[in-house]
């Protein structure tokens, strides 16, 4: 993949975390705990290229995707093209641990495999699918407008990020931290405090004044 193209995979870490996502891509930094493994082996089949047709839909895994125009690439686990009486209909899979999110980090790194497919194949790409490891079923998603339109303010904010090279300053939040496997190299709790103790400081700095 082209060395300019932002990552999909940095889409969803950057919606998620944007300190997460710098970490990682910028930095370089990566741990694994129980989660990660457990997605790890979900993704060792979708990982493997292949290319098997049944029942009349061709399957492909770990499709390599891109978008000049948007300046995003990657590799998709899955894309299924249904066949139609105007040609094949690409239809992305992403596979994830877990269950499905409250935030929509997973459907805005699904919906730019979306976009990609439509610029390499001039065709539009209504929706695909989440397969979530627990529930172990598919969680349609449609790129509508307000999902196309978060998705394009990602690669936005992403691609500034990438550019300044600047990793965002920590801010703990139980719900997102704690189970992030980055939580140790992140130190959001020590490091999150010494930002309030600067601001602090900055304030009593300035009422001597």
């Amino acid at each position: 993949m082209d060395d300019d193209l932002i990552p999909l995979s940095a889409l969803q870490h950057y919606l998620y975390c944007p300190r997460q996502c710098a970490l990682i891509h910028l930095e370089q930094q990566w741990a694994e705990n129980r989660q990660t493994a457990e997605g790890r082996l979900l993704h060792d089949k979708a990982d493997t290229p292949a290319v098997e047709l049944r029942h009349g839909v061709r399957t492909v895994t770990a499709m390599p995707l891109s978008s000049a125009d948007l300046g995003i690439g990657g590799v998709a686990d899955v894309v299924e093209f249904h066949v139609e009486p105007t040609g094949e209909r690409p239809y992305p899979v992403e596979y994830k641990r877990g269950r499905p999110k409250a935030h929509r980090a997973d459907e805005v790194q699904l919906c730019a495999q979306g976009l990609c497919l439509e610029a390499m194949f001039g065709k539009t790409v209504a929706e695909g699918a989440l397969f979530y490891g627990q529930p172990r079923r598919r969680e349609r998603v449609v790129f509508d407008e307000t999902l196309r339109s978060l998705t394009r303010e990602t690669i936005d904010g992403t691609r500034a990020m990438f550019i300044s090279r600047l990793t965002p300053l920590a801010s703990y939040e139980a719900r997102r931290c704690d189970s992030c496997s980055l939580l140790d190299l992140c130190q959001p709790r020590l490091l999150g405090k010494a930002g309030h103790v600067d601001a602090w400081l900055k304030r009593q700095l300035q009422n001597e004044d």
